[in-house]
């Protein structure tokens, strides 16, 4: 299998080894074959031994932020973060000795011995925490989707290089076996050349589809509006969606649970703050098809279907499909993603079953494979062959306990790079921003130059490409 480069990178993604015994590979004998393949993330900072522990800066103390944090509890947690004074007061009973802040920008200003930092804030800004802590020497861990815009992830993915930083993105089924396993059944032949895959998710899980509440609600006192909104344009604050705004319009049975018009959740669906159910789930659910048919970039997008677009909001339920072209040996491909419960058909070999809530489909020549949301359990159809199937000896490297903290924290310490490094995440987090941007463009199926970042048959996405910001928060 050939393995073409992506525009900004200069050699393979991945890693596709040789055959080798059956048994789990240590991950340090993979230094050598890791930095060689990924060379522009190897860190060339201040070198840590294994034994030392790093200082480590959390951005984003609430939700997921609580998971990144108790992650890098292995480490010195130094530095607490968040714009809600309540979600800095929870994490500080965790880390009490940690310095605490407000605004990220003027931690990563003051905290200079600072190793290491996660982002783990509303996707507008995460390219903005990540550059200003690349900038300044730090290994980062970002949340995903890498970036709120195409253009962004692009700019991390050289800046990570330049800087020589360890970096990963939190799609954190790419540290599992599974998702070795599905590339290594599927580059063994067992369903043949494949050329069309469908990804779905049940996602949104808040609401969507909707038009802005016209009311403006007092900003909470433990709230900082101004540092919240960011790099996006000021709106008023308003809490809690009123029942009208919904009234008629299909919705998730969860999205009740998620009130809130912006913080602390339901940014998710916001145009200027989040990148809806495709950047909430893409990174993960395509993550597989991404890395076992080397997809690289596409070449065109288009939505094919969605439910009421609105112009601030994603829609409740989009289908879109991509299309690559031939890559070496492999042929052409396409990837359908569906969101907001719509599914592919099921194939015969389905009959009597259903499809798990998220999941992709691979149909080959020769067969079909289906995995999970973060490529679990990945297996034959019918399900009967896998009675007696045997999976084929390991050729990539496994990460000891599927961690993909530890993967990070290895990496920082000069160990092989981390396994969704920004090399590998910021072209998959571009692959996956594209949809949003077929959706901002419906009824074009747009045409995708990767080299330049350009639609060239519709100038009018040039301002869904490329990231704009308030004033002091650019990258």
């Amino acid at each position: 299998m050939t393995t073409p480069a992506h525009p900004v990178t200069s050699g393979p993604l991945i890693i596709t080894g040789s055959a080798v015994t059956r048994r789990r590979f240590i991950y340090t004998s993979a230094l050598a074959a890791g930095s060689l393949a990924l060379a522009g993330c190897a860190s060339t900072g201040r070198y840590r031994s294994p034994n030392d522990k790093l200082d480590v800066g959390i951005i984003g103390c609430d939700g997921k932020g609580e998971v990144d944090s108790a992650g890098m509890a292995s480490e010195n947690i130094v530095a607490l973060c968040d714009v809600d004074t309540n979600a800095l007061a929870k994490a500080a009973k965790k880390w009490p000795k940690a310095r605490q802040y407000r605004d990220y920008r003027v931690m990563l200003d003051r905290e200079k011995t600072i190793d290491a930092v996660t982002v783990t804030i509303p996707d507008h800004q995460h390219a903005p925490a990540a550059m200003r802590a690349i900038q300044r020497g730090k290994h980062v861990y970002c949340q995903k989707p890498l970036t709120h815009q195409i253009s962004e992830a692009r700019a991390l993915t050289l800046a990570a290089r330049q800087y020589k930083v360890a970096t990963q993105m939190g799609n954190q089924g790419h540290c599992n076996d599974s998702i070795r396993k599905l590339c290594e059944m599927i580059w063994s032949g067992v369903i043949g050349p494949i050329r069309e895959v469908h990804c779905w998710t049940d996602r949104p899980y808040w609401y969507q589809g909707l038009t802005r509440p016209r009311q403006t609600d007092p900003v909470p006192d433990t709230l900082d509006w101004d540092l919240w909104v960011g790099p996006a344009a000021m709106r008023p604050f308003v809490n809690l969606w009123p029942a009208a705004s919904f009234a008629g319009t299909k919705q998730s049975k969860y999205a009740f649970m998620h009130p809130n018009v912006y913080h602390s959740y339901g940014w998710r669906g916001w145009w200027d703050f989040g990148c809806g159910s495709l950047g909430d789930m893409g990174c993960h659910v395509m993550d597989a098809p991404n890395w076992a048919l080397s997809l690289g970039a596409p070449e065109s997008v288009q939505l094919l279907a969605a439910s009421r677009l609105t112009l601030e909001m994603a829609p409740y339920w989009s289908i879109i499909k991509y299309q690559f072209p031939d890559r070496g040996n492999l042929p052409a491909c396409s990837l359908t993603w569906y969101e907001g419960g719509k599914q592919p058909e099921l194939p015969p070999e389905m009959a009597g079953k259903k499809w798990d809530d998220n999941g992709t489909l691979f149909i080959g020549d020769k067969g079909k494979l289906v995995c999970g949301a973060l490529s679990e359990s990945p297996h034959l159809l019918p399900e009967s062959l896998m009675a007696d199937y045997q999976f084929p000896a390991p050729t990539i490297p496994r990460v000891p306990g599927n961690d993909a903290y530890q993967d990070f924290i290895r990496a920082c310490k000069g160990g092989p790079p981390a396994s969704s490094n920004f090399d590998v995440s910021g072209p998959l987090t571009e692959t996956v921003l594209l949809g949003n941007l077929a959706m901002r463009l419906p009824g074009i199926k747009l045409q995708w130059d990767a080299p330049t970042m350009t639609a060239t048959n519709a100038p009018d996405a040039a301002p869904f490409i490329q990231a704009q910001y308030r004033e002091g928060w650019g990258i």
